[in-house]
């Protein structure tokens, strides 16, 4: 989305569920912003929920600063405010003030789904609605042009079919194969980063999300359940990945992998493998898959009634997530 090519407005509503898709139009109308205003990189960005909002707060935001500098306010969560917040809001929207520019993210629904109307008449609406799947073959044609790649429909399907929906994961996908292959993207490129192999073990997904290759151990977990592999086998395997992470992060110079590999239950040369990965790792972020295990384990055994399928997924990623 081209936000340079009309004049900017001091007040936008990003209107829409694409979560993706209104993030990158609130980090898009920032820029835009910054290079219009003569702050630059150094313009202030006060980011909140509108449901919290209060008078003196707004004032204080939207008041004309000592020295006359721009500054952007960004309201999110607009769905989810009350009455009186919203009211803020949509008042301030009117007359913002000289130099200040209001951004304000709303889902569209919600409980104050009645002031769409009156932000939309007050606001340059930027529509974010959620994409339906006949659509997504298009934008990610579209994403690839906007990385300078005019892609054959096979490459398309095949990032579809290995990556899946979600719109973030998918311009990761395309900006890492991008980059990875010079733009000379083929469908065989996709397959082999993506879609995985006929045969994929848990331990193969362990190690890809322990060493934060998202895309790639998010698509072997859906191929492994597809085979019929247990979420169970495979949480068992992540279990033990972190587990050894988490013994392996602090060392430093040459650890005794005879030693370790009797307690943590896996051969010398894996010892060896996961302590050169777990240095990668923080103690945060460790803390964080460990607990995340613990709430795994009790998922795929059915003690949380929830979708034991989702539930590794979700872990692979956000462990992948973690180790970036």
């Amino acid at each position: 989305m081209d936000y340079m090519s009309s004049p900017l407005a001091q007040t936008h509503l990003i209107l829409g569920e694409e979560e993706f898709l209104a993030e990158r139009a609130r980090l898009g109308l920032v820029d835009a912003i910054r290079q219009q205003s003569p702050e630059g990189e150094n313009l202030v960005v006060s980011t909140l929920r509108a449901g919290e909002v209060t008078g003196p707060e707004l004032i204080d935001l939207l008041s004309p600063s000592l020295f006359g500098e721009d500054r952007i306010v960004v309201f999110n969560h607009a769905e989810d405010a009350g009455k009186e917040p919203i009211d803020l809001v949509v008042n301030a929207a009117k007359d913002p003030g000289p130099g200040i520019y209001m951004i304000i993210v709303h889902k569209g629904g919600g409980r104050t789904k009645a002031v769409v109307d009156k932000l939309k008449k007050l606001c340059q609406v930027h529509e974010v609605p959620k994409m339906r799947p006949s659509e997504r073959p298009q934008w990610v044609m579209a994403e690839f042009k906007r990385n300078g790649v005019r892609p054959t429909p096979d490459v398309v399907n095949a990032l579809l079919e290995g990556v899946g929906s979600d719109l973030r994961e998918l311009a990761s996908a395309v900006a890492q194969l991008v980059a990875d292959t010079g733009g000379n993207v083929t469908a065989e490129d996709v397959r082999r980063y993506y879609v995985g192999v006929a045969e994929v073990s848990g331990f193969d997904i362990a190690d890809l999300a322990c060493s934060g290759q998202l895309q790639r151990a998010v698509a072997s977990t859906r191929r492994a359940l597809q085979l019929g592999i247990s979420p169970v086998a495979l949480s068992a395997a992540l279990s033990m990945k972190v587990s050894a992470i988490a013994r392996l992060y602090s060392s430093r110079g040459r650890i005794n992998a005879q030693a370790l590999a009797g307690p943590l239950g896996m051969p010398p040369f894996a010892v060896e493998k996961a302590a050169k990965v777990a240095r990668r790792w923080n103690g945060d972020a460790v803390s964080r898959a460990v607990i995340l295990m613990a709430d795994l384990d009790a998922a795929v055994k059915g003690q949380t009634g929830g979708d034991d399928k989702f539930a590794i997924e979700d872990a692979v990623r956000r462990v992948a997530e973690l180790a970036r």
